[in-house]
């Protein structure tokens, strides 16, 4: 009989086997669907099993390091549930970690995942405030945080046991004393697929943070699709760059990685310094990087060739990457930047795989267990070839979520008339390519055309004057809206008429009369604490009016 580990092997070793034959793999691939599944047993301590090559290094900012190898983590990570459980951490109590990037984020990750605890993460950048909110409608029953956060909880009520790491105050119990707990571990029944397994807040860009609920298939499962997306493969040493809080986290320094069995890097730093960045990555042997644009953004700033041995693999997710920083990296690295799609409710959904044809702009074609399908905007019907990007649940992909938890209208909502409705549009052509135009909230009409503000803001990274932009729709008496742009300048270029007159002749001359810049202010741009342009702030700004605003008709 195939145990649920063999079954799990089998599904990733066929994406492994056609890592660069998209065709194969898409056609070929079935989830795996085990009743029972603990990813963190019957997975990484499988593969743990004395194996000392290394699972996970830390580079601080100062030089210290961190390794550990599989074998270490599973033994500590039993150690570390063992002693969560004598602190009364219970299968599917709420359990919210608040951790940095360090060992003890990853070691807690697998505890709870063996005892069956639901988590909750949260990144160190959270208040008091958004805090309180996950605690009580998380229902959250532990808290496990950096010493230097806990009299955040001053402010937040409730009977929660309060775990600290690395010094523990008064009421607070101290993490270190885990160590001592006995390395052998037994779970108190079987995990089941469905069984809870982490509980996600949005980054909240237009409303109130969703709470996205994941399960131990969801999540586990499901992000074998994004180590197929990156091209991950035994032994690579692989680095994302991302906040521990937010899914992507999840997807790249996790699930992918391990289900891989490759090395997670990471290099911790206060101040991005992309000449460091690259040092570390030559001397940690980098061979899959994975970035958000804001960060793809800031290296194109820098000279690239000073890495050495770029990354076999390079990829980008969190919101679309426009052309120009693909071409630059390319140029430079001799590598081409492969976009992906997905959200916290799902793993990558499309991608550009390795080894595919890329067409500039796209973000590719579904992955491997997914139908992908563009709802018509009029009548919501599949099969337009310009709509809202769908999953066909008729044959539920394993990784999307089971809902939004305490929200069953919301649920509903987003799983209307058997699709998984993604809230984005995109364009599909001939040959199946999806190119992201934009969130359904976010497109605009100008004198009755259609404006996607990725299409602008792409045209303006062109310009060596712009490292970050947004457009959102500005009031206008006789087109009802124009586009105005928020531009974040490069180094060497001042804010003013100059540079705004210089700017606008660019946007003349990229694009087309309707889609060009009307007004453009030069300002930092608000975003979550995951990093993603709050464009309802920018809407709302707009529409309230500027001084510092510039506009077209005072350049002519």
């Amino acid at each position: 009989m195939t145990t649920v580990t063999e079954h799990f092997r089998e599904a990733r070793d066929f994406l492994l086997a056609h890592r660069e034959d998209y065709a194969t793999a898409y056609e070929g691939f079935r989830w795996p669907r085990p009743e029972r599944f603990n990813w963190a047993l019957d997975w990484f301590d499988v593969i743990a099993d004395g194996n000392d090559r290394t699972a996970l290094h830390i580079v601080e900012e100062d030089g210290a390091e961190a390794r550990l190898s599989f074998a270490e983590l599973s033994a500590r990570s039993n150690r570390i549930a063992n002693w969560l459980s004598g602190r009364g951490v219970r299968r599917e109590d709420r359990l919210l970690v608040m951790l940095g990037n360090q060992t003890e984020l990853w070691e807690t990750a697998l505890a709870a995942m063996k005892i069956g605890a639901v988590v909750i993460p949260a990144t160190p950048l959270l208040g008091p405030a958004d805090l309180r909110d996950r605690v009580e409608r998380g229902r959250v029953a532990h808290v496990l945080v950096r010493a230097e956060d806990t009299g955040k909880f001053d402010e937040v009520p409730g009977g929660y046991t309060r775990i600290a790491v690395g010094g523990a105050p008064e009421g607070w119990q101290p993490y270190e004393d885990a160590y001592d707990a006995p390395a052998g571990f037994t779970p108190d029944g079987p995990t089941h697929c469905d069984d809870p397994l982490m509980l996600y807040f949005t980054s909240g860009t237009t409303a109130r943070p969703k709470l996205v609920e994941h399960t131990h298939a969801s999540y586990p499962v499901g992000h074998l699709a994004t180590m197929y997306w990156i091209g991950l493969k035994p032994g690579d040493v692989h680095l994302n760059i991302s906040s521990p809080g937010w899914a992507k986290h999840a997807w790249s320094n996790l699930f992918a990685p391990w289900s891989a069995e490759a090395t997670v890097f990471i290099h911790n730093y206060t101040r991005f310094d992309a000449t460091r960045l690259m040092a570390e990555m030559d001397r940690a042997g980098v061979t899959s990087f994975c970035a958000p644009p804001t960060v793809w953004r800031m290296l194109i700033q820098a000279d690239l060739t000073q890495l050495r041995t770029p990354p076999r693999e390079a990829v980008a997710a969190g919101e679309p990457l426009n052309p120009e920083v693909i071409e630059q990296v390319r140029r430079s690295w001799g590598v081409t930047i492969r976009d992906g799609f997905g959200q916290t409710e799902t793993a990558v959904q499309v991608s550009n795989s390795p080894g595919q044809p890329l067409k500039t702009g796209s973000m590719g074609r579904p992955s491997p267990g997914y139908k992908v399908v563009l709802l018509d905007p009029v009548s919501g019907e599949p099969g337009a070839d310009e709509g809202e990007i769908a999953l066909d649940l008729a044959t539920r992909p394993v990784g999307v979520m089971t809902g939004y938890h305490g929200d069953a209208d919301l649920t509903a909502e987003a799983m209307a008339g058997g699709f998984y409705r993604t809230g984005d549009i995109g364009s599909r052509d001939a040959d199946g390519y999806i190119t992201y135009v934009g969130r359904t909230d976010d497109v605009f009409k100008a004198s009755d055309y259609k404006i996607s503000p990725f299409e602008l803001e792409s045209a303006l990274l062109e310009h060596e004057a712009v490292a970050e932009a947004a457009v959102v729709p500005a009031p206008d008496e006789l087109r009802l809206a124009v586009p105005k742009a928020y531009v974040v300048l490069a180094a060497g270029w001042e804010p003013g008429p100059d540079t705004a007159k210089v700017l606008f002749e660019h946007s003349r001359e990229v694009l087309a009369p309707y889609k060009r810049l009307r007004r453009l202010e030069f300002a930092d741009l608000p975003k979550t604490v995951s990093g993603k342009i709050r464009r309802i702030e920018l809407r709302e700004a707009t529409a309230a009016g500027s001084a510092d605003e510039y506009r077209e008709e005072d350049f002519r």
